[in-house]
């Protein structure tokens, strides 16, 4: 059965006050404690039991004593108080200096290009900051998925997001393996395409990628066609490294396999650029210490 709740306003008004009373049993002491006067502390005290309707004190000329209201109130609301101030300190330690955990959405081929590099030295440089990398494809509302930053290509950042490079611009090159260039030829043109077995990239939102090329000033797209579709370029990496087809991919996601032979471009003169890589998160006023820190940590190592 659904239930109905209501926010009680001014419900924790006066408990800090009581408090201070009861481990003192002296309202002077109390208000020494809280450097208030001694006249703020009874007034609050009054308006506490009149919200309540019990009275939580037996006073005398001498001595303070808890009511048994009182007593039950002190048992409940004392260890209750201390965890909301315990929070407050949590969460002020947290915006003050770097800790506590970071949660960052990559794309897969992101993390061997530029995190692997700099996440040993982050984690002994701060050692209070847990990090965690949700390596996907996928692209995420930050907020909904509880992350502090997400890093992607620029083009697919939108607008409202603070971004800050990570790389240069870099072109999107045609690959394939020796041993699939020598069986099926080189592509000389974009029509040469239309025989050659091309891997296929699928989007978060379920479109097939067209590879894209530019002449002069002119983006053109092509719809290719091949035998697999991946969600992620690693993949498609690997299936031109084994000869499968033809693969787009960023350059330097390419970068090693071709330094090493496995794979070589073609259509060179016509790959598009894409803005490079960026690091994107919601805003200045909601960045807090630890996203400052990797900020400024993977700025100054890639």
């Amino acid at each position: 059965m659904k239930q109905n709740y209501t926010i009680r306003h001014g419900a924790l008004e006066g408990v800090e006050v009581f408090l201070a009373v009861a481990r003192h049993r002296n309202f002077r002491r109390a208000a020494a404690d809280l450097g208030v006067t001694p006249s703020a502390v009874s007034q609050a005290v009054r308006v506490l039991e009149a919200r309540l309707g019990a009275a939580l004190f037996v006073r005398t000329t001498r001595s303070v004593g808890l009511t048994e209201a009182g007593q039950r109130f002190l048992d409940r609301a004392g260890p209750g108080f201390e965890e909301i101030v315990a929070a407050g300190e949590a969460a002020r330690d947290v915006g003050q200096r770097p800790t506590g955990l970071l949660r960052l959405s990559v794309p897969r081929a992101v993390v061997p290009l530029i995190l692997e590099p700099v996440i040993a030295s982050f984690c002994q440089a701060y050692p209070e900051v847990e990090l965690e990398i949700a390596a996907s494809d996928e692209m995420v509302d930050l907020a909904t998925g509880g992350f502090d930053a997400g890093i992607r290509l620029g083009q697919f950042i939108a607008t409202d997001m603070v971004a800050v490079r990570l790389t240069p611009s870099f072109r999107f090159v045609v690959v394939g393996s020796p041993d699939y260039l020598d069986r099926q030829g080189r592509p000389e043109r974009i029509d040469d395409l239309r025989r050659h077995a091309c891997l296929r990239l699928r989007r978060s939102n379920g479109a097939i990628a067209p590879w894209t090329f530019v002449d002069g000033n002119e983006a053109i797209e092509a719809m290719v066609s091949g035998p697999l579709i991946a969600h992620d370029y690693p993949t498609l990496l690997g299936a031109a490294v084994r000869g499968i087809g033809l693969a787009q991919i960023p350059r330097p996601v390419a970068e090693g396999p071709i330094e090493q032979g496995k794979l070589e471009p073609v259509l060179d003169t016509i790959a598009a650029t894409t803005p490079g890589v960026f690091l994107y998160h919601p805003g200045k006023r909601q960045i807090l210490p630890k996203l400052r820190a990797f900020i400024d940590h993977l700025k100054s190592s890639v």
